[in-house]
């Protein structure tokens, strides 16, 4: 089967729609695989993904139900999938973007069946799972996985910044952080700590591939996509104040805005560059953090060796991956 699969999850996404838009008219060989939260007719982002794929008539492509807060169901979908590849019914994987995000802005930490901070589930944990499961999935030729990352990993660079994230000494407060009475501040802590989390843990994850013969021609990259002002997630869990003036005063004042701060920008604008990280077309066999297109160096803390290697045993066993369920099997006693 010619081209591989491009695995997408928050496939009906601000950057998703755009991305799957641009997969599907310049690279109609790939089989795109994306999954959304609500595969319903009833979700008028899904619908509008529909609307996206029916433009092209010729197109490998398929919409699937995962919700990353329920991480039974990220371990089902992936052994499915897994199934689905090895029988050749659809092509094996060549990238997978996880690209599916959340936040809460206006209320404390909720958790979900799993006992995890929901934020912290769907931004991280879930997604090493799902990774770690289709690992040998991917063809013998290799493939690139996209994590997603964001300026709100460093200390002091994101304007909705009261926190400062950092890796708490003890890694229980990343599953269940305390009620801070700044809500906004507390809700994009948590924001900036599963960014930051998923970035150290995208340097570990490299290291474990590259020492494996059967793996090392996988790449990943931890990919801050930029500041996306048009973002869907200025629509919901956050203040009224805050969605107004993303709405009234940051998106017109766009073209403006990016003259002080050039990582600014629209879905759109990174849709194209995600999919051409993805796809090995820029900077092809790199790893590590990417700004936009550039690569670059990630914050302190995510480079800090020890942290990643803390987070990574700890990730596997919130994400309950193990020898037997992964092909990285070098990686874990």
């Amino acid at each position: 089967m010619a081209g591989g699969s491009v695995l997408i999850t928050g496939a009906n996404g601000t950057l998703a729609l755009p991305a799957v838009d641009y997969l599907l008219k310049n690279y109609p060989d790939y089989t795109a695989i994306l999954t959304v939260r609500d595969a319903s007719g009833q979700d008028p982002n899904t619908e509008k993904l529909r609307e996206t794929i029916s433009r092209y008539p010729a197109a490998k492509a398929s919409i699937h139900k995962l919700d990353l807060a329920h991480l039974s169901e990220v371990h089902e979908f992936a052994s499915a999938l897994s199934e689905e590849i090895t029988a050749k019914k659809i092509p094996p994987l060549k990238t997978i973007l996880c690209n599916a995000c959340y936040w809460n802005l206006v209320g404390d930490s909720e958790l979900t069946e799993d006992g995890y901070d929901k934020t912290f589930q769907i931004n991280h944990i879930s997604h090493v799972a799902l990774v770690l499961r289709l690992l040998g999935t991917f063809a013998p030729d290799g493939g690139r996985i996209v994590m997603f990352s964001s300026e709100a990993h460093e200390p002091h660079r994101a304007t909705l910044e009261n926190i400062p994230p950092s890796i708490p000494e003890d890694f229980d407060l990343l599953l269940k952080p305390a009620p801070i009475e700044d809500k906004r501040g507390a809700g994009f802590h948590r924001y900036g700590n599963s960014k930051l989390a998923t970035t150290a843990w995208t340097h570990a994850f490299n290291r474990y591939l590259e020492k494996d013969e059967n793996l090392n021609k996988i790449t990943a990259v931890a990919y801050n996509p930029g500041g996306l002002v048009d973002s869907r997630m200025f629509e919901k869990n956050v203040s009224s104040s805050l969605n107004l003036l993303m709405r009234y005063a940051v998106r017109p004042l766009l073209p403006l805005l990016k003259l002080q701060n050039p990582q600014l920008r629209t879905g759109a604008d990174s849709a194209v560059d995600a999919i051409e990280l993805a796809l090995d077309h820029v900077n092809p066999g790199e790893r590590g953090y990417f700004e936009m297109l550039e690569k670059a160096d990630s914050s302190p803390e995510s480079r800090d060796e020890v942290k990643q290697e803390k987070l990574w045993t700890r990730s596997a066993e919130w994400a309950r991956i193990n020898k037997d369920n992964t092909a990285l099997k070098g990686a874990f006693k």
